[in-house]
């Protein structure tokens, strides 16, 4: 029996259609989107993107479109009108969760993943289109319980229930200011366009208790983009600070 297909993210992209391709192709400019650094991440991009992947290009009645397939039936699925050829949509598709076993029905890591992937992509087209990314993380970090929640520790409190495009002003536990705007929100994600010395992109990922218990879990993802050497390492400081005393996580 065929499942049925969902879409999981889709962004639209100042960019063109051959741009946006580009960044699913090519190794290199996928990193600049992809995931978080890693050891790994050279490997995973690999196997996801160079494996046995599938492509296909169709245009009619003005509307371009390129697919490609990659593992388990996931599809990026690339849109471009005739009359807006600067300007592309971006979609991930996956089949129904119907007999998947690996979700638990609270919450999709791969649905999440992708997500968070998709509108880094984006924001490195719309903001940094050409420039190499470093980014910051932490991950698995426990929410807290209801009297002392790691977001209201990190003066993040309030961000899940900003309206997109909101203004966001955040107070950080070494007392500094953090500016930005909200650039996307989702059930279980947020996404932030900080700006400052470089616009950057933190994305929040937060794991509900019923799926990670007993508080839940929080990755954070910084996406960086022009930083000299100086100012990454102050970033780097500043950044194991804001998440508190040491957990049982990786903060990179």
């Amino acid at each position: 029996m065929m499942l049925d297909r969902r879409e999981v993210v889709s962004v639209d992209v100042d960019a063109p259609a051959a741009i946006v391709w580009a960044h699913l192709r090519d190794p290199d400019l996928i990193a600049r989107w992809f995931g978080w650094d890693s050891d790994t991440l050279d490997a995973e991009i690999r196997q996801i993107f160079r494996g046995a992947v599938h492509e296909h290009e169709e245009h009619a009645d003005g509307v371009a479109t390129r697919t490609l397939e990659l593992g388990h039936h996931d599809r990026i699925v690339v849109t471009t009108r005739d009359d807006t050829p600067r300007r592309s949509h971006v979609a991930l598709t996956r089949r129904s969760h119907a007999g998947l076993v690996p979700f638990d029905g609270v919450f999709d890591e791969i649905d999440e993943g992708w997500t968070q992937f998709l509108q880094q992509l984006a924001f490195a087209l719309d903001v940094h289109l050409g420039q190499d990314r470093v980014t910051l993380s932490a991950h698995g970090l426990d929410a807290g319980d209801r009297s002392d929640p790691l977001l209201f520790r990190a003066g993040l409190h309030g961000v899940r229930g900003l309206p997109v495009g909101a203004h966001v002003e955040v107070v950080r536990p070494d007392g500094s200011r953090l500016g930005g705007t909200l650039r996307y929100r989702t059930e279980h994600q947020v996404g932030i366009h900080v700006h400052g010395i470089a616009e950057s992109l933190l994305v929040l990922v937060m794991r509900p208790a019923a799926a990670h218990p007993p508080h839940g879990t929080i990755d954070a993802t910084l996406s960086t983009y022009g930083l000299d050497d100086e100012v990454l390492a102050e970033a780097r400081r500043r950044w194991a600070g804001w998440w508190g005393a040491p957990q049982r996580a990786a903060v990179l």
